[in-house]
């Protein structure tokens, strides 16, 4: 793709709030997207994320309601759900782990052990805990006393882990809507949702939570609520 190309879809890229009730967005669009989102980087290839592809209308009717009444929900013809999945840290770790350990023939040399030591030992320790956190003091005194002499990441509780799966979640939900944008249809990230029936309608597990709900559909002027303004670059951008 040329640099020219990616701009205009950048450029092209707005949330759109309101779409066409009378253009339908292709079920080819959404998967070829959710492919896409797939490829996506994210913390240590661990995946931790799961997509729900709202197709069917009884199902996309409940999300004007959960959605708070957004009319990016009200219209949308496609609606996807971006959820964490910090709870699958461990089949996620295995996962890897045994992929790596397939490829190996014999004797595994210096970077492939390394590789399974990062999937068998560093994600345990980056990922377990318990009821009294003692698993999260230890990576707390392992993160400062590491660090007394060099860089060390500083690994802590549940909020670091959060914070880990979220942002690799959000970069797979950008992914998707810039895939979107390339298909010629629009999108809207909603943040405003009722998580807990959220959770409640899709059936998941108590350690599953909602990243962003996006709606898809071809969007109209109506849609966008005025021009596309951002702070100054000289406020936002610093140079070392």
């Amino acid at each position: 793709m040329h640099s020219s190309q990616f701009q205009e879809i950048i450029n092209k890229r707005r949330s759109n709030r309101k779409f066409d009730p009378l253009v339908e967005v292709p079920d080819e669009v959404i998967k070829k997207s959710l492919e896409r989102a797939i490829l996506s980087p994210n913390s240590s290839n661990m995946q931790l994320w799961e997509f729900y592809w709202i197709k069917s209308e009884a199902e996309k009717s409940k999300y004007e309601a959960l959605c708070l009444g957004q009319s990016a929900a009200k219209t949308a013809k496609q609606i996807v759900v971006f959820v964490t999945r910090k709870d699958l840290w461990q089949k996620r770790a295995k996962w890897n782990y045994d992929r790596l350990k397939a490829g190996i023939q014999g004797e595994p040399n210096k970077l492939q052990k390394r590789g399974l030591d990062y999937y068998g030992k560093l994600m345990p320790l980056a990922y377990r805990s318990d009821i009294f956190g003692v698993f999260a003091f230890v990576r707390r005194c392992i993160s400062f006393f590491m660090g007394l002499t060099k860089p060390f990441i500083r690994m802590g509780g549940k909020a670091d882990q959060r914070i880990t799966v979220h942002k690799s979640c959000a970069l797979a939900a950008q992914t998707f809507m810039l895939s979107i944008t390339a298909e010629g249809f629009e999108s809207c990230p909603m943040e405003g949702f009722d998580e807990v029936r959220v959770k409640k309608a899709l059936q998941l597990p108590a350690g599953a939570e909602i990243n962003m709900i996006i709606g898809v559909g071809k969007g109209t002027e109506q849609g966008v609520w005025g021009p596309r303004f951002r702070v100054p670059y000289e406020e936002v951008v610093f140079e070392r």
